[in-house]
């Protein structure tokens, strides 16, 4: 497994590899790496000849608030998980490297990225949607792997690949969870003891969205309500949002017809952890 820091050399790898007719899978990430992203390799790795995973702290989706210094970083243990997974090669560039001085060219989109995150979070999907438009041109997939935790940025993925004509499949893949149900996440690490048992009570809440829904229930309001009043028996809880929204257009809805996510966004301390469930 190589590491890479440098995009020529990146690219060197990739013709290589396209001269010879291998396909390319590709998983980008933030690093401190975790079962889940785990999960996106072995799938990559099933379907794909080579596997580059990118390890890279985009300052570009974080606000002025936000974790972007004290984000958790481990280089060497990301690299035994992904030689564990099978993966040819890491992407790990210095800010530096992906954006040059003078950096002024951004992917924008409208719609999709209102609420949720988006909402929450103004100046995220800019810089999601920008390092993975460069990305996708550094290392020229044929696949690209995301997890279905970040289910609008999955969405806004999609669309973004769709609408600017990429030439690569964009696959999701199942949440992973900790025994108790909770989301694996890098920044579960900054939960306390306590704000960890009672961070449970963000998976047991899409439990009961499902819950509801299975029982019947189709007004959106009524799942947002239960939600949040057993969200709100954890006293450590501060939520951010609770929105049932069309998988599609992430736009909210008021009945469930055929298909909507629930998703939400909880702070427990220095952490702001997210869930989702599709309901069909």
């Amino acid at each position: 497994m190589k590491i890479v820091t440098k995009i020529t050399e990146v690219r060197e790898e990739i013709k290589k590899w396209k001269k010879e007719g291998f396909s390319v899978g590709f998983v980008p990430t933030m690093g401190y790496l975790h079962e889940g992203h785990k999960s996106l390799m072995t799938a990559a790795r099933a379907n794909n000849d080579k596997v580059v995973v990118s390890i890279f702290v985009n300052p570009m989706q974080f606000g002025p608030t936000e974790d972007l210094a004290n984000y958790p970083r481990d280089l060497e243990r990301d690299s035994l998980l992904c030689e564990d997974a099978g993966v040819d090669m890491i992407f790990h560039p210095e800010a530096e490297e992906m954006y040059d001085i003078g950096f002024c060219s951004y992917v924008d989109m409208n719609g999709l990225t209102k609420e949720l995150c988006g909402k929450s979070r103004p100046v995220h999907f800019r810089g999601v949607c920008t390092v993975v438009n460069k990305l996708f041109h550094i290392v020229q997939p044929d696949r690209a792997y995301f997890g279905e935790k970040d289910a609008q940025q999955l969405a806004v993925i999609k669309r973004m690949v769709l609408d600017l004509n990429m030439d690569l499949e964009i696959i999701g893949c199942p949440i992973v969870r900790e025994a108790d149900g909770l989301a694996k996440s890098s920044r579960n690490t900054y939960l306390t003891k306590e704000e960890r048992e009672q961070a449970v009570i963000l998976s047991k809440s899409v439990a009961l969205a499902k819950e509801l829904f299975t029982d019947g229930e189709r007004k959106a309001a009524v799942i947002i309500e239960k939600m949040t009043q057993l969200i709100e028996t954890m006293p450590l809880a501060k939520i951010d949002y609770i929105q049932v929204v069309d998988t599609r257009t992430i736009e909210p809805l008021d009945m469930i017809e055929t298909e909507a996510l629930v998703a939400l966004a909880v702070q427990f301390g220095k952490a702001r952890l997210i869930d989702n469930i599709t309901l069909r």
